[in-house]
């Protein structure tokens, strides 16, 4: 018996050793992944299921060559029958985007820029061509059509001249406007040689002309540039039951609102806004949930528990219940957001339903009985999708009762349901539907099965499904799946690190072509946020990643302290302490991944990270010497200038527990400039000209530093790109970017050649 068991074992072996080779000769034959297959990825997103449950609709956004020998991103409409008899088809083909079912299941509402305005376009499932149905001066967002196909609700943003033309009302922040009340609005003549008020009145006119731009917001930093006025997020309905769709404004005023969605009656509204403060918007975080009428805008407060910001109210298929998001207020810049529900009869008190949990939800949808809530959480490296049950531990509506709620009936009560007060807490068992190798996207219920995008390791996005077990998700598309065929990649490989009471989760990635015996230069990865995840299921650095593999590189890229996915706790675990906490951690997994593999050549050590990920590699090679070369992208230097130049200052503040004027708010022993003089390492900088989420100030005081200090030391600047260059931007710049980065670390660790 025991001689059987081992000629067993060595027949596996022998087995087990012939199939590595066969993958590895597989492997040698496969193409490795170029820099230029960054414009084959397809991304699909906004997956939508028809009333009917027998079309699935969903976006799918490719890179392609524009007229002047560029690249564009491009958004196009395409459907699938729930059979699946037949592949997916392409609907359109000049744009689209969030695409809506029309309630009769036979026809899709989707948007396409006009003259660079969104505007509404349809297009029958049968086929045909796309025509446009609606036009609105402002543009068009957030489509969501009520259940008798009578209204269309939609978003647009207005300026505050905009708001008031439409409502004939007027609000000034005058306590954002130091003594200009008095001048701002008169008929007197400019003249820049007048009295007073003509001067006044020719200095109105120059600000109306944006020269000069004046500015007295706080948040007066956009994403690309300045924001210098408030811009308003109002809602809309189109009467589509005349032959010319008449549109009325339904909520009003100068507060913005978000997350819009109707009540069963298709007469009301359920709607995100600011409470009724006279503070301006900048300065107010807090949300509650109002109901609107939609015929005479009538606004009344619904729900606002104290403390807490709601958002994403979500209507049950049955109009019994809502769900909304709650994101505490006590613990501004760490806090998770949980789910919370109440039933509309005003019965009963709101529930958290995810307090235990221990993860930020997002992307909620109900079940069609109104059994399930489902959403989706990032955790430990994936973003799987959940449910719980609203009915656990809680005995069934008896039916007489279920059927005698009609919308009517449900209308009345939600119209006189208020709650302010302490939250109910019932820690509902989380049920996780898929793994923490995969990440769900955009996905839709139906009565039987789940549509899903998901990112795995060896796909950055492709459509799943799956019966209601979700035991063995299907892919039912091949939009990348078809290039990737001939591709060879890196299977990255999970382990976890204990650090002081923690434990890290990195992974390790070989080198593609990996070679017997022959060592290799490892790449040290850094994610940004600080509260971000990196993992399989996290598809921004899919490419990338497998492009460094391909040309050679092992890489370690881990979630150190203050990393989302991993609890409160595990993500409060870098506050005030930006630097020595997480660095340690990566370094320790550096280290470790050193330990743990064979191939890997200690003296070629490279390292890179954008936005706190810049900040973390600055201090990184200010600390710590192994790093043949650093490449710091769109990062933060200075924490105290950081504060007044970047639009995420509120980091400041959230992270170190106060303000640059403030005591014992060590801003300067957190800044990696401070330590400036200490590197020595090779380091290339890389921002974008219009950058206002971390300022190009700080990259350019850290480029001049080391250039002061004579140190190896270059400089990229990418005109016209924002923040999310890497991930969103120009697609020529962002394939230059990741052959700046390869060629600067090639020049310290590469062979010459």
């Amino acid at each position: 018996m025991i001689k059987r068991s081992i000629v067993t074992h060595l027949f596996i072996c022998i087995v087990g050793v012939c199939l590595l080779a066969t993958d590895v000769r597989a492997q040698d034959q496969k193409e490795p992944i170029e820099v230029s297959d960054l414009l084959k990825i397809r991304q699909l997103g906004n997956i939508t299921a028809s009333p009917n449950g027998r079309y699935i609709a969903y976006t799918l956004r490719s890179i392609i060559s524009d007229d002047d020998d560029d690249y564009v991103y491009r958004s196009e409409l395409w459907i699938l029958g729930a059979d699946r008899s037949a592949p997916a088809h392409q609907m359109t083909y000049q744009g689209a985007s969030s695409p809506v079912w029309h309630p009769d299941s036979e026809r899709i509402t989707f948007l396409r820029s006009v003259d660079g305005k969104s505007q509404l376009f349809q297009i029958s499932v049968y086929g045909g061509e796309a025509n446009q149905i609606l036009t609105f001066e402002h543009g068009i967002s957030e489509p969501q059509w009520s259940s008798d196909g009578r209204y269309l609700l939609f978003a647009s943003v207005l300026d505050r001249d905009q708001v008031e033309e439409m409502t004939g009302s007027k609000r000034e922040w005058t306590q954002e406007r130091p003594a200009r009340a008095s001048w701002e609005h008169h008929a007197d003549d400019p003249n820049p040689d007048g009295n007073l008020s003509n001067v006044r009145a020719w200095l109105n006119e120059n600000e109306s002309e944006s020269n000069p731009r004046l500015l007295t917001r706080l948040n007066f930093q956009g994403e690309l540039d300045l924001s210098p006025d408030y811009r308003t997020r109002h809602y809309f309905v189109a009467d589509f039951s005349k032959e010319e769709p008449s549109i009325s404004l339904v909520t009003s005023g100068h507060y913005s609102f978000s997350g819009a969605t109707w009540l069963m009656d298709n007469r009301q509204i359920i709607v995100s806004g600011f409470p009724e403060t006279a503070g301006h918007p900048d300065r107010e975080l807090d949300r509650d949930l109002f109901i609107v009428d939609v015929e005479n805008s009538r606004k009344r407060l619904l729900l606002d528990i104290g403390g807490y910001r709601l958002t994403s109210p979500i209507v049950s298929p049955t109009g019994r219940f809502i769900t909304f998001q709650a994101t505490s207020l006590g613990d501004p810049g760490y806090a998770q957001t949980e789910l919370g529900y109440f039933p509309i009869d005003g019965l009963s008190p709101p529930e958290m339903l995810t307090l235990d949990f221990d993860r930020s939800i997002r992307n909620v949808r109900w079940s069609h009985d109104d059994w399930f809530v489902y959403f989706t959480a990032p955790s430990e490296g994936g973003v799987p999708l959940y449910r719980v049950s609203i009915n656990e531990g809680r005995p069934a509506l008896p039916t007489s009762v279920a059927d005698s709620l009609t919308a009517d009936s449900l209308a009345r009560t939600a119209r006189s349901f208020y709650f302010r007060g302490e939250l109910l807490h019932r820690g509902l068992p989380v049920e996780q539907l898929t793994t923490n190798e995969s990440g769900v996207g955009s996905y839709d219920i139906t009565k039987a099965m789940a549509y899903m995008t998901m990112t795995q390791i060896a796909n950055p996005s492709e459509m799943y499904t799956s019966p209601m077990n979700f035991d063995s998700p299907l892919a039912v598309t091949s939009h990348n799946s078809t290039w990737l065929k001939n591709k060879a990649l890196s299977i990255p490989e999970s382990f976890r690190l204990r650090r002081d009471t923690i434990d890290v989760q990195y992974w390790v990635m070989p080198p593609t072509f990996q070679v017997e015996r022959q060592t290799y230069p490892l790449l040290v990865a850094i994610h940004g946020g600080p509260a971000s995840m990196w993992g399989p299921g996290e598809a921004t650095m899919w490419h990338e990643f497998q492009f460094f593999a391909a040309k050679g590189y092992g890489l370690v890229y881990s979630n150190p302290r203050g990393s989302g996915g991993y609890g409160h706790g595990f993500r409060k675990g870098n506050f005030q302490d930006w630097g020595v906490g997480p660095a340690d951690d990566v370094l320790a997994v550096a280290s470790e991944a050193v330990r743990r593999t064979r191939w890997v050549d200690s003296d070629r050590q490279v390292v890179t990270g954008g936005s706190y990920a810049g900040y973390l590699t600055a201090w990184i090679i200010s600390q710590d010497d192994r790093f043949k070369a650093a490449v710091a992208q769109r990062g933060v230097y200075d924490l105290s200038t950081f504060f007044g130049e970047g639009n995420a200052w509120r980091l400041v503040p959230t992270h170190f527990g106060g303000y640059p004027w403030e005591l014992g708010v060590l801003l300067r022993a957190n800044s990696p400039i401070t330590f400036v003089d200490q590197i020595r390492t090779p380091l290339l900088i890389m921002h974008a000209d219009n950058d206002l989420r971390t300022g190009v100030i700080q990259s350019e005081v850290l480029y001049k530093s080391l250039k002061v200090l004579e140190r190896q030391v270059e400089y990229i600047r990418y005109p016209k790109a924002g923040h999310d260059l890497s991930r969103t931007g120009n697609p020529k710049q962002r394939i230059d970017r990741m052959l700046r980065i390869w060629e600067f670390m090639e020049r310290y660790i590469g062979d010459g050649t």
